[in-house]
């Protein structure tokens, strides 16, 4: 049999690191290693999912999404996000992964480079480079989060866009006010592209979520239902941006996608519209078991700030490869911080979106085998 070739760039990349571990965790393991809400989706959302099958809303949508979704989304940026885009400027997606892909598909010719925090997300890296772009390294300050200082030493005249995450996977930090509006400025003095992913933001405990966009219109906001409302599986995400930019990213959208999930897009607009009693029970949730987890892992000797946003703890750990396999062979499901970027090594990604008993069921076991 002849040698069959496939893309470079996609030779290049690995499978994710956080999917690798998930899928190989035995079913009786503690995962901690995760980003998923161990909460259901709520039911009016689940009930407007039923209405919308058994009514028949199961063939296509118009391409950008159901009107009274992007409506509502709209109507949301205005009085949440303090920037204004029209239903016209918003373009409903299969979660935020899809929105993230088309955005980039849409920015960058081959070489162009792509600003990532290190660590970061592991999506950003893998996606820019699938489109032949070339992911630049931006190291993070000392208190985990992006300093406009630090990317102004990166700009070159290839950089075509700056990927901004907060709250932050997967160090649980909040950009500051102050640094946002500087690295809008920053964007629009180089005329360069935010892409700002915002899939956190119900999520802060302390400090207050920023959107670039209030402050530049050189910025594409990327979000989804997943986190907010419980519902990853259900593969809702939506992009906002500029006319210009919502021209281009829906043509990608409409040869990779066509649409949205139908079914999803009418719960989707259940959660936009409906009661907001969940994402307050999540969230004060998730603070009782960041305070948890938090003073464990300090007094196990694991350096830990408290993570101020998303439901992760980032602690500082020596020989944290050596440590995460300990954990994992001992049942406990972590991410160790180069999955997430060179500059993760030293660390472990905890994800506290797990039952309060299992967080302390854990802790026990890691006292007993560190």
């Amino acid at each position: 049999m002849k040698e069959r070739k496939f893309s470079d760039n996609v030779a290049r990349i690995d499978i994710s690191g956080i999917r690798k571990i998930f899928e190989a965790a035995g079913s009786d393991a503690i995962n901690l290693g995760l980003g998923q809400p161990d909460f259901d989706t709520p039911e009016h959302i689940k009930a407007a999912a039923v209405k919308a099958i058994n009514e028949g809303f199961t063939g296509y949508t118009v391409g950008s999404g159901i009107p009274e979704l992007r409506e509502a989304l709209s109507s949301k940026f205005q009085e949440e996000n303090r920037f204004t885009v029209s239903p016209e400027e918003i373009i409903v997606t299969s979660g935020a992964s899809e929105a993230l892909a088309i955005a980039l598909t849409a920015l960058l010719n081959p070489g162009d480079e792509v600003l990532i925090s290190n660590p970061g997300f592991v999506s950003y890296n893998a996606l820019t480079q699938i489109v032949s772009g070339k992911a630049v390294s931006v190291p993070l300050a000392e208190d985990l989060t992006m300093k406009p200082e630090t990317v102004l030493e990166k700009i070159t005249p290839k950089t075509r866009a700056l990927i901004l995450n907060s709250p932050s996977n997967p160090t649980g930090t909040v950009a500051s006010r102050a640094d946002i509006k500087a690295l809008a400025e920053i964007a629009d003095d180089h005329n360069i592209t935010i892409i700002s992913d915002e899939v956190y933001e119900y999520f802060i405990y302390e400090g207050e979520h920023v959107s670039p966009a209030s402050y530049s219109d050189n910025v594409i906001t990327v979000n989804a239902t997943s986190k907010s409302y419980a519902m990853t599986g259900w593969r809702l995400g939506y992009v906002a941006a500029q006319k210009e930019y919502i021209g281009q990213m829906l043509k990608v959208h409409q040869y990779i996608q066509a649409c949205a999930n139908s079914i999803a897009q009418k719960a989707a607009y259940a959660a936009l519209t409906g009661p907001k009693d969940s994402v307050k029970v999540m969230l004060d949730e998730f603070r009782k078991r960041r305070d948890v987890l938090v003073k464990g892992l300090n007094e196990l000797g694991m350096e830990c700030a408290l993570p101020k946003g998303a439901f992760y703890a980032f602690p500082k750990v020596s020989n944290s490869s050596e440590v995460a396999s300990k954990l994992i062979s001992n049942g406990i499901i972590v991410t160790p911080g180069t999955a997430f970027g060179s500059e993760g090594d030293g660390h472990i990604r905890f994800s506290y979106a797990a039952s309060m008993k299992d967080i302390e069921k854990a802790l026990g076991i890691m006292e007993k085998v560190l």
